[in-house]
């Protein structure tokens, strides 16, 4: 009788950097509708704030009609809301980019999807009593650091438009997946914004500024912004919005199957409506087939799983594609738009594959 022992194994955060922390999930082996905080990928620009929990007071001030503080208890004592949202770093799959960019040399794990708890935003301006003139909604983090363009030392601060920060589902969150955020996430608070890249989520929130007048910070400024242009910064805008975007999980680039069925797996997301039809290329964009959808989020702020079963019979090599439409008619471009800091790649998803 063998009695041999046979371990588990279990995926990991792949290491982009250390210093700041910079981790990908292992997108190819998550297959949970949330994902856990050990394998949500870590974006940072800056070393870990240090925070004392128990002297936590959030202040809100600017064009507002009373400034207020309010405690981590006032926030959780307000109505809450719970929203199942995407997180993509606009920086996710800069590694494909043709030429290449530089910065984080990000692969297709700079997403993940969580249940998030808290506050709306709006809830607390509305507490403080926005003035007429207020333009913009400042929200600072507490981390902070040197920037390599700058000797000084700036905190990461994002802005939103009114509109956007006002949107019932624009959240102070202080839950992430059932339990409190973990403190690599953000904790104690964190802003989530659903359907824009994940920039705009502010990590360890410091405190929100109303504005009457836009916002000129490097990460709002410099840094998150597409420029088309190799030298001049022409035609520049702002990087807001997720584009519509699809990832094949299974099989993997370069794996080696054998002749027989096999399942090709994946997710797709988008920041504007949501996901409408997933298409899947076996000949290299030759023809295409509609996959099967597994989930829809009428919401858009969750991915949509999906699996087409391919029938492989002939040995060779196969470039096998993947294709998302949303219900705003955004499809998957062949090509992306190509910027100088890499953001928002949104190309069709490309594996091979080998049928032996």
């Amino acid at each position: 009788m063998n009695n041999h022992f046979q371990p588990s194994a279990k995926p990991y955060l792949m290491t982009k950097s250390l210093h700041p922390e910079n981790q990908e999930s292992p997108i190819s082996f998550l297959d949970s509708d949330t994902t856990s905080s050990r394998l949500f990928y870590r974006r940072n620009h800056f070393s870990y704030p240090a925070l004392s929990y128990s002297s936590y007071w959030l202040p809100v001030s600017g064009h507002v009609k009373k400034p207020l503080f309010f405690s981590l208890q006032q926030l959780t004592q307000l109505p809450s809301k719970q929203v199942k949202v995407v997180l993509e770093c606009s920086g996710n799959k800069r590694s494909f980019f043709e030429p290449k960019v530089f910065g984080e040399q990000w692969e297709k794990g700079a997403v993940s999807q969580g249940l998030w708890k808290g506050v709306p935003l709006r809830n607390v301006l509305e507490l403080a009593g926005i003035k007429e003139s207020a333009l913009e909604v400042v929200v600072e983090g507490f981390d902070y650091g040197e920037r390599k363009d700058t000797d000084q030392l700036v905190s990461f601060t994002r802005s939103l438009p009114l509109e956007k920060a006002l949107h019932p589902d624009t959240i102070i969150a202080y839950e992430f997946n059932g339990k409190p955020i973990p403190f690599k996430h953000g904790f104690p608070l964190r802003l989530i914004v659903p359907q824009w890249y994940a920039m705009a989520s502010v990590k360890w929130i410091k405190q929100v500024i109303v504005t009457d007048s836009p916002f000129t910070g490097p990460f709002q400024t410099i840094d998150y912004v597409y420029y088309p242009y190799k030298e001049s910064n022409k035609e520049a805008v702002p990087v807001t919005t997720i584009h519509v975007n699809s990832t094949i999980q299974q099989p993997l680039d370069r794996d080696i199957l054998q002749t027989g069925t096999h399942a090709i797996r994946g997710i797709a997301w988008t920041g504007q409506g949501h996901i409408k039809k997933v298409e899947i290329s076996i000949d290299n964009g030759g023809s295409w087939n509609d996959a099967n959808i597994e989930t829809i989020d009428h919401t858009g702020y969750s991915w949509t799983t999906w699996y087409y079963h391919w029938r492989a019979e002939q040995k060779g090599e196969y470039t096998i594609m993947s294709r998302a439409t949303d219900s705003d008619n955004r499809i998957q471009p062949k090509k992306p738009f190509w910027n100088r800091k890499g953001y928002g790649y949104h190309a069709i998803d490309k594996i091979m594959v080998k049928i032996e």
